[in-house]
């Protein structure tokens, strides 16, 4: 019988953690058009809470169904911090933002979400960028910004800001939760993050809850449905399996293909127009955080 080779063994995990993630990335996509659909005809905060609600009982269910043991006491602080940022604050801000600006608009916002994540890394994981990180960073943030102006930011900056608020509330859940699942797992992490959250999201969602249902249409269910399922928890079991199994770096490079399926499916499925300045700020940016993941060690 032949055996595999540790060195095909390794290629073959790396394989995998490249599907995985891909397959995360491209479910993550769709959250911002989705969120776009659902906040017009449900409330944002009802939307955020009962989201997470629905993911939260369901990750309840998987940690039961795998016997999954409690985190260790000096685990809860950072699932807390993953469940501020991930569950809750990106939803949130995202589904404020989108009341405001297009899908299309937000996701240029979203290319900075790699290099927010690595921001995050450096304040809480320790490590030491060269100084070359750091032009890469400012470039970006300033094409992100000088687009945001050039596309009228007066006309929507409660949009613009809460955007740029979103994307560092998740770099924040992300980095906290990379870290945390070296030790804890990786779908572990956002399981008890959502757990973590359910005492204060599930009342929320039985007192936010509209009176009648009657008129919320279809497209707008199917797309809570998405964001509960999809975007909030299995997205994140393909996700954090592809960052254990093909390394954090290596794999979190994946995020960078994000603002174009989102585009995508923004012009697509919105019938939102997608200008040229979009894709050439996307583009800019993205090599731009490329750049900066280049020089983070």
């Amino acid at each position: 019988m032949e055996r595999t080779s540790p060195l095909n063994a390794v290629e073959h995990n790396n394989t995998l953690g490249w599907i995985n993630g891909f397959i995360g990335v491209l479910i993550f996509s769709g959250s911002l058009p989705a969120t776009r659909l659902a906040v017009l005809e449900f409330n944002p905060i009802f939307l955020t809470v009962a989201r997470a609600t629905i993911a939260a009982l369901l990750g309840l269910c998987l940690l039961w169904l795998f016997k999954e043991k409690r985190p260790a006491r000096h685990q809860w602080v950072p699932l807390i911090i993953v469940a501020l940022g991930v569950v809750i604050g990106f939803p949130l801000l995202t589904a404020l933002a989108l009341q405001y600006v297009t899908s299309a608009h937000s996701i240029v916002f979203v290319g900075l979400l790699p290099l927010a994540t690595a921001v995050f890394g450096v304040l809480r994981g320790g490590e030491r960028p060269r100084p070359v990180f750091w032009l890469f960073s400012i470039l970006g943030s300033l094409l992100v910004m000088g687009y945001a102006v050039s596309q009228g930011l007066s006309a929507a900056p409660a949009g613009d800001l809460l955007m740029l608020l979103a994307i560092l509330a998740c770099g924040l859940g992300y980095a906290e939760g990379a870290k945390l699942s070296r030790t804890l797992g990786g779908w572990q992490v956002i399981c008890w993050a959502l757990v973590v959250s359910l005492p204060v999201v599930a009342p929320l969602t039985l007192l936010l809850m509209p009176a009648s249902f009657s008129g919320i249409s279809l497209p707008a269910w199917l797309s809570l449905a998405y964001v509960s399922l999809f975007s909030m928890l299995i997205g994140f079991v393909f996700w954090y399996r592809g960052l254990a199994q093909g390394g954090i770096a290596a794999v979190g490079q994946l995020q960078l293909l994000q603002p174009f399926f989102g585009l995508a499916l923004a012009a697509t499925l919105l019938h939102e127009r997608v200008s040229l300045g979009m894709l050439v700020v996307t583009v800019a940016v993205i090599l731009c955080v490329a750049g900066a993941k280049r020089f983070a060690r």
